[in-house]
């Protein structure tokens, strides 16, 4: 794909059921299959990888105005429950989407999953899955913005979040999943991307291995390996709270933004840098080629061309896998990070091949 495609915001588009799911996309979901995946070189076989997600939190928000208040700050729909008509797809069990400041930068990234129904009087609510580090800002986020409305929120330390990964190709055919909602425990397709896998929320005494048929388990390093290949941030070192712009960090790309809901805090600067079609930088995957410094590379780093002007900013790696923000029209020439440690660490950026590739 030309740098030049990926000056013009994307608004997602339709997508068919995924790896066994009967569930149809909203208009705006767009899942793509990509390749790429982290156990490629399974030895023992196991269709399906299980990733303990340690360094993400789970909270909590239910009570009859959780919906309304949710959507007032959200860049996204929320997963409501619904069958669906001829003209409107049926709903899904979770949505990503962003909280952003007055100045429209992301605040937190959250994964949202529709709480299970439970009878007749269920009250609506909503689990947030967001990162550790910023549970206790987020929390107190809501509740500065609750007001009075009907709405509780509270932390679930009782739930982990694991990230489940096909281990290789013929995974999701050989042993397809299916979507569950049964108590605390939720399984559900990952919303950003089918690269991403599913997601899975249990109490912490459960074992993905032991709810997901056929798996194994994984290292930490290795997700994060594969989602910075596939240029998926995720949490506060990949989105500097109050840093970070939503489609610079490709919100768009994974499902994240409503350009036709309702109005929502930040709404403003997102839907004029949409509307005007030109996005200069993105967040791209990047591999660093050799001798890096031990230290590692600081987030914020300059990024330069080979003529030494500037290109971007490095934002976060794993090994010599990583993520930075870069001008588009200048990705594909040589790029350099400069270290007192050592020479200057050369990048590479790449183009995800589940991005679009139409313009808007």
């Amino acid at each position: 794909m030309a740098a030049a495609a990926l000056l013009r915001g994307t608004a997602p588009g339709r997508s068919s059921s995924f790896w066994g799911l009967r569930l149809c996309a909203a208009p705006r979901r767009r899942l793509t299959h990509c390749a790429g995946h982290p156990g490629d070189d399974n030895a023992h076989g196991s269709p399906w990888t299980c990733f303990p997600l340690g360094e993400r939190a789970v909270l909590r928000v239910r009570g009859p105005d959780s919906a309304p208040f949710l959507s007032g700050l959200l860049t996204n729909e929320l997963p409501l429950p619904g069958t669906g008509t001829g003209t409107t797809p049926p709903s899904t069990r979770a949505g990503y989407a962003h909280f952003l400041n007055v100045q429209g930068r992301t605040l937190y990234d959250v994964i949202l999953y529709r709480l299970p129904e439970e009878g007749v009087d269920a009250v609506m609510g909503f689990f947030l899955e967001c990162d550790i580090s910023a549970v206790d800002t987020l929390q107190k986020h809501l509740v500065f913005f609750r007001i009075r409305r009907k709405v509780e929120v509270e932390p679930c330390p009782e739930l982990g979040v694991w990230a489940v990964l096909p281990s290789t190709s013929e995974a999701h055919r050989a042993r397809p999943l299916q979507e569950k909602a049964e108590g605390a425990t939720v399984l559900t397709a990952d919303p950003r991307t089918a690269c991403m896998g599913w997601r899975l929320l249990t109490p912490r005494e459960n074992s993905a291995v032991l709810l997901v048929p056929g798996s194994q388990h994984g290292d930490l390093r290795d997700y994060h390996r594969h989602r910075y290949r596939q240029g998926i941030p995720e949490g506060v070192r990949d989105l500097p709270p109050g840093v970070a712009l939503p489609l610079e960090s490709n919100l768009a790309f994974m499902n994240g933004v409503s350009f036709t809901k309702g109005c929502y805090m930040g709404q403003e600067l997102t839907a004029r840098t949409h509307h005007m079609g030109v996005i200069r930088k993105r967040l791209f995957p990047v591999r660093l080629r050799s001798p890096l410094p031990s230290a590692g590379i600081a987030p914020g780093t300059p990024v330069l061309t080979e003529s030494g002007k500037a290109a971007g900013k490095f934002r976060a790696s794993e090994g010599d896998v990583g993520l930075a923000l870069l001008q588009t029209e200048k990705i594909k020439g040589p790029l350099y990070i400069k270290t007192s440690e050592s020479g200057p660490v050369v990048l590479t950026a790449s183009v995800p091949d589940w991005w679009p590739k139409a313009t808007k």
